[in-house]
């Protein structure tokens, strides 16, 4: 009787082992499912974070000195020294482009019109850290109207809202006298997406020529930044076509169509053509 209750205690130890290595396990278990759902809690805010910037709208700029038609340059610089536009200089294209048009157009004894016409574009990303491209784009669009206003020497200056040109645009007018002549200039600042698009149009009358309007400035201005603006989608239109597989297919998809179908109306034509021989003999 003495010697069996080491060994019953013994017996009974054994037994309860398994059981503390299941709770253990259990409680084991427990812990990492809540690390995991922890971590799967927080995974969706740090997706929603880097998804909170929206994408840049436009990824490409236009050609500048080809965003304005040479018909409207023409029109605005009779004899400009460049017809094909003066390209400036940037370090990166991709986020920057300018481009400059002047001469003078002599009329003999009516004296002599000068006119200069200039486009610059700058195109912003989205940054996490930034913001997202047009609301970069938004804040420079500001610094322009601003800078635009702060011209040294100008006189009458006016500034107003322009509607249809882009997704908010503003006109800045004023005189300046320089060279011993009258100028009269028009900015208009645009912002189309996350590009500002900056044209400056402006003129004078040398020689006795009388200065232009203020109204024809104004309205050159004007038509020459409709079109910039409008060149900017459409450098980005063309590069979307040109990359986009449905357009590959459907140039290719008709002519293979059409191969397709004659392949097998051939084929067929002879195979039915044979059988009828065979069956007449």
């Amino acid at each position: 009787m003495h010697r069996s209750a080491p060994r019953l205690t013994r017996i009974l130890a054994c037994a309860a082992l398994p059981v503390m290595l299941v709770v253990a396990g259990c409680s084991s278990d427990s812990d990492s499912k809540k690390d995991a759902d922890s971590s799967a809690s927080a995974a969706p805010d740090a997706t929603k974070s880097e998804a909170s910037v929206a994408p840049a709208k436009f990824d490409e700029l236009p050609e500048p000195c080809k965003s304005i038609t040479a018909k409207t340059v023409k029109s605005l610089v009779p004899s400009a020294k460049s017809k094909n536009g003066t390209r400036g200089r940037t370090s990166d294209s991709a986020a920057r482009g300018s481009c400059s048009w002047n001469g003078l157009d002599d009329n003999g004894v009516k004296g002599s019109q000068y006119r200069w016409l200039d486009v610059g574009f700058t195109r912003f990303t989205s940054d996490q850290a930034l913001g997202s491209g047009a609301a970069r784009a938004g804040e420079d669009f500001v610094k322009q109207v601003t800078k635009a206003k702060s011209a040294e020497g100008a006189k009458k200056l006016e500034s107003a809202p322009v509607s249809s040109i882009g997704d908010q645009a503003t006109k800045v007018t004023y005189d300046l006298a320089k060279t011993g002549e009258d100028f009269e200039y028009a900015t208009i600042i645009a912002r189309t997406g996350n590009v500002v698009v900056t044209l400056t149009y402006n003129g004078a009358g040398y020689a006795g020529a009388k200065t232009p309007s203020a109204s024809d400035i104004l309205k050159g201005a004007e038509k020459a930044a409709r079109e910039a603006v409008a060149s900017v989608a459409a450098a980005n239109e063309s590069k979307q076509a040109s990359s986009s597989p449905a357009a590959s297919d459907k140039s290719t998809g008709k002519a293979t169509s059409k191969t397709s179908d004659q392949s097998t109306s051939k084929a067929t034509g002879k195979t039915t053509s044979k059988a009828t021989r065979k069956t007449s003999h």
